[in-house]
């Protein structure tokens, strides 16, 4: 496992960190006992970092994750949560005013069982008014890191152009680091194309969902994924081929999203402790020769087709 510094963070976290989504039962009904021994299956293995939200779960992945952090030294994690995405009884809220964010931290701890977020980040601002990000959300977040609540702020998008907009209008400083998913990985790696202007600012850069939703695995993509079907068709066809070669798809994704050393860390989820160690399994192999090349030629001209978030 090698570990990268998130900008100007001081935070060395590793390569392939954990995102908790998996916990809140986002994807499928999870069972609570196998949830938490996936937590610490992936801080056994050398995962330092995990990401989680309010949002996921509409709060049970912040409470099962804090039940399992309960039995882990606070030394061996960092943790980043995020602010402005709710839920209650199965309906989906946003709230990026200052009041609410400020008021989300401390739930946020309670939830987690801990007095200091290292990482803070306003989530999928592309729901909220980007003004109101930049005049009011961010800086209730600055507030808090002024009085050592949290550690360091940042923001989260699939869309990247949101990503720098907010920073263009932001004072230097003011964002640390950004999370983006689904634009570095097999069949898109938009993200490319920003990591100069991020690196510009000192803004570090965390990558998430290497299997693009689904996109890039055995399984294949749930109903509701957005992605359009000609994508869909692509990336069963790769999935095919990487089978055929006796190399599972969702091996090489993950491979391929944490070899870049310009991005701090990429994350995956899920409540399933054997699948947990499967992909830190992955970690420290290489990639055989000229496979990716060949999923990309698949793929062919559906690489870089995006989708606007739900």
């Amino acid at each position: 496992m090698k570990y990268r510094e998130i900008g100007k963070t001081g935070m060395k976290v590793s390569q392939l960190g954990f995102g908790a989504s998996s916990l809140g039962g986002v994807f499928r009904t999870i069972d609570e006992g196998s949830a938490i021994e996936s937590v610490y299956a992936a801080v056994e293995g050398g995962i330092n970092f995990i990401d989680v939200s309010p949002y996921y779960g509409h709060y049970k992945a912040e409470t099962v994750l804090g039940k399992a952090l309960r039995g882990i030294s606070r030394e061996k994690y960092y943790l980043s949560t995020k602010v402005g995405r709710y839920g209650k009884d199965g309906v989906n809220t946003w709230d990026y005013s200052g009041k609410r964010a400020k008021e989300s931290v401390g739930e946020s701890m309670e939830r987690l069982g801990i007095d200091f977020i290292d990482l803070i980040n306003v989530h999928d601002i592309e729901f909220a008014d980007l003004s109101q990000v930049v005049g009011e959300t961010l800086p209730a977040l600055v507030e808090l890191r002024e009085k050592g609540l949290v550690g360091h702020v940042g923001i989260t998008d699939l869309q990247l152009e949101n990503l720098k907009w907010v920073i263009d209008h932001t004072e230097e400083g003011t964002v640390e680091s950004v999370l983006n998913f689904c634009h570095y990985s097999l069949n898109d790696d938009k993200l490319l194309d920003f990591l100069d202007y991020f690196e510009e600012k000192g803004i570090g850069v965390i990558n998430a969902s290497p299997l693009s939703m689904g996109l890039l695995s055995n399984r294949g993509v749930p109903s509701w994924h957005p992605a359009p079907s000609d994508l869909v068709e692509a990336c069963r066809k790769a999935t095919e081929y990487c089978n055929e070669a006796g190399y599972p798809i969702e091996k090489l994704a993950v491979q391929y999203s944490i070899a870049n050393p310009r991005i701090a860390s990429t994350l995956f989820s899920s409540a399933n402790p054997d699948n947990v160690r499967k992909n830190l399994s992955y970690v420290d192999e290489d990639i055989p020769a000229g496979l990716v090349e060949k999923v990309w030629e698949i793929i062919g001209d559906r690489k870089r087709v995006s989708w606007k978030n739900s």
